[in-house]
């Protein structure tokens, strides 16, 4: 499948800027099942490149500064992705990060009393690894409900299973904590999501990946209920979200920004 991606993220200020600098992590990973046709447009209004490179998680980062005085920032992404579905299963561990690095918690996903209990709850009797984390995804989708707005960026694990809803990060950092804590390295993965119902979406997507020594890397989409198909295209990855967040900044001065998405991902 070859699936088509228009991303616009709008930075307005309601003041003149003088100094901002924004990572971007907006530039799908080339792999075997996931491949750039005609490479991958990055365009800025209102900013300046000041640097592309890879991080130590093999993601594709452009460091994009405010143009002084601005008060608008826009990063247009476009591209078009050949997909290939391998049932959720990404193989084999590379890049340069061990694997024993996927199995530290972070401040987002540390196993704390509620993580644990959840583990817990699934008991011993699966015929597989794999099949124990299916089960895992299913009972955190029962146990914290799809929910917009209850949760925040630095929503930990531990506190999103404490509350009354989340969304597809909190779903990901809780089995990302809970499959650690059960042994296996897991990571965050952020990228794309092409919807069957409308081409329209409000915003990038969030799922987990376990590692699995029989088999290697295998995504699990908790919100949706799924291993990620050929409708997914993934984009970084990292510990959590803040290692794979598609754009994080740091500004000078007192000025507020609103932002706007819009973002179109179709076949």
């Amino acid at each position: 499948m070859r699936l088509r991606v228009e991303h616009t993220t709008r930075y307005e200020y309601d003041s003149p800027v003088a100094y901002a600098l924004q990572q971007v992590k907006l530039t799908p990973k080339e792999r075997p099942g996931q491949q750039l046709i005609h490479g991958w447009s990055v365009e800025i209004g209102g900013g300046t490149s000041q640097l592309h490179y890879t991080d130590h998680h093999g993601n594709g980062v452009d460091l994009i500064a405010v143009d002084p005085g601005s008060r608008e920032l826009v990063i247009h992404c476009s591209g078009e992705v050949e997909l290939i579905s391998w049932d959720g299963v990404i193989g084999a561990h590379r890049g340069a990060m061990p694997l024993w690095i996927f199995l530290r918690p972070t401040p987002l996903t540390r196993a704390g009393r509620h993580v644990r209990a959840l583990a817990a709850e699934l008991g011993r009797d699966f015929a597989s690894d794999i099949e124990r984390a299916h089960a895992l995804s299913k009972l955190i989708l029962e146990k914290l409900p799809y929910s917009i707005g209850v949760t925040g960026a630095d929503t930990s694990a531990e506190q999103a299973l404490g509350g009354t809803g989340g969304v597809c990060q909190d779903h990901a950092h809780i089995f990302i904590a809970a499959m650690r804590h059960l042994g296996h390295p897991a990571r965050y993965v952020s990228g794309y999501l092409m919807m069957n119902d409308r081409t329209h979406q409000d915003a990038t997507h969030g799922w987990a990946e376990a590692h699995f020594d029989a088999i290697g890397w295998v995504g699990f989409d908790v919100s949706n209920g799924y291993s990620p198909d050929q409708r997914y295209i993934r984009v970084a990855t990292g510990l959590d979200y803040h290692d794979a967040a598609p754009v994080r900044g740091m500004r000078f001065g007192a000025a507020q920004e609103n932002l706007v998405v819009q973002l179109q991902v179709q076949q």
